[in-house]
């Protein structure tokens, strides 16, 4: 399915992405009212130039939003709230959701889909609910308020073991024919581990099936297959599924997270892991989202290891071995915590840093011929402590946000123009 957003992809048009000389502009800066705080996931730009993002705190309820911010003729961006989480409380969790880590995907129609880390009702193994997957549709009329949609409350069975997941942090994706795929940090058929699922419109609603449960080769913390999947999966033109945990692969102790490909297989998806992580100068945590280029080769960071113990940016070759093209030694930034944004026509790397540079609060980078430029260092007034992925718009020009930092210290959202 096809969005007529033009943010997620990581295609340009027109030129390059921007130079080693650019210029940072923050474009919002949340006021941790009812406009929300501390936006941390990746922002999505529709056709007209609006950006739409989440924040994770904040809003009339205090437990996140969902924002709109549109530019007029003169540059001036406008920021309105188009949807307060924790509308609908039962005392102990939100009903509607709340918390949402995640970024947004669009469908063609414009409706909105994305996931919170915690609410939903009932959840023995949360107290406060175990997330949810909702749909956020358009207003009919000009000015009118957006519909809201719960998709899929997660763990609502009953029990501790939450087989259908638990606490979703990553981004969704849409599969070929319209499907929602997304993973869960938890829960799944060996209670702990983490999930990928898959959500898929039915006649009574939208039915959820665990494509992968995590920690099935090994129970315990000793999970060869990796463990706490914390971004979004990535389809290849095959329809593998390729994603990143946060932890596990090791059969010998807790181990740093792996790169792992799941394939279908009649009713089933088998599970390879291409790479293993353990800390140190070629090891490190991956965190965030894998992306590919035009030939099919994997690209993402790990927030540690690394030459100097803060991260790096690594490459997985269609045909070949994992290669390390950065490693990241606090003066030129440290920790990133999301993928890579690839320019299609030179395979030049861009990313965020959520530490690191010249005022120890992170950086914006460009990496092209394994050589590294900080395109910009934070400073605390223009936004701190980045952790979701760029994107990039026809101009080259390129957007993100930032947890904390801006006019009230709780996160903006940022432009770097060529």
């Amino acid at each position: 399915m096809k969005s007529f957003f033009c943010c997620a992809i990581c295609v340009l048009c027109v030129c390059c992405l921007c130079p080693a000389q650019s210029t940072e502009k923050v474009l919002y800066s949340f006021s941790g009212g009812t406009d929300g705080s501390n936006p941390t996931g990746k922002l999505l730009r529709d056709a007209t130039g609006n950006l739409y993002g989440t924040t994770e705190w904040g809003g009339s309820e205090g437990y996140g939003t969902i924002f709109e911010l549109s530019p007029d003729a003169s540059g001036k961006w406008t920021e309105n709230t188009i949807y307060n989480f924790c509308q609908s409380f039962n005392g102990y969790s939100c009903l509607d959701g709340a918390n949402p880590k995640a970024a947004l995907i669009a469908d063609s129609h414009g409706n909105l889909y994305g996931t919170t880390s915690l609410g939903g009702g009932f959840c023995a193994f949360e107290s406060e609910g175990c997330g949810l997957a909702f749909e956020l549709s358009p207003p009919s009329l000009p000015g009118g308020s957006w519909s809201y949609t719960q998709l899929y409350a997660f763990c609502q069975a009953g029990n501790n073991n939450c087989p259908d997941g638990a606490l979703p942090y990553g981004t969704l994706t849409f599969s070929g024919s319209g499907d929602l795929v997304g993973t869960t940090t938890t829960g799944g058929a060996n209670q702990v581990g983490g999930t990928v699922f898959q959500l898929a419109p039915s006649e009574g609603g939208w039915t959820e099936t665990v494509l992968y449960s995590f920690c099935s080769q090994q129970v315990g913390e000793n999970c060869v297959d990796g463990y706490g999947p914390e971004s979004a999966v990535s389809f290849d033109s095959s329809g593998n599924l390729y994603g990143t945990t946060a932890a596990g692969g090791s059969s010998k102790y807790f181990g740093d997270g792996v790169v792992f490909k799941l394939s279908p297989s009649g009713d089933n998806w088998d599970e390879t892991v291409l790479i293993a992580f353990f800390n140190g100068p070629k090891g490190g945590t991956p965190e965030g989202a894998v992306n590919f280029d035009a030939k099919g080769d994997l690209y993402s960071t790990v927030s540690g290891g690394g030459q100097a113990g803060w991260g790096g940016v690594f490459q997985l070759p269609r045909t070949g071995t994992k290669e390390n093209i950065f490693s990241f030694d606090m003066t030129n930034g440290a920790i990133p915590l999301s993928g890579v944004l690839i320019d299609p026509r030179n395979n030049d790397l861009y990313g965020t840093t959520s530490a690191g540079g010249t005022n120890n609060l992170g950086t914006v980078f460009r990496i092209a011929d394994g050589k590294e430029t900080v395109l910009h260092n934070f400073v605390g007034i223009d936004g701190s402590t980045p952790s979701g992925a760029l994107i990039a718009d026809q101009y080259g020009h390129l957007y993100g946000t930032t947890a904390d930092g801006g006019a009230s210290s709780q996160g903006v959202v940022f432009e770097i123009m060529p």
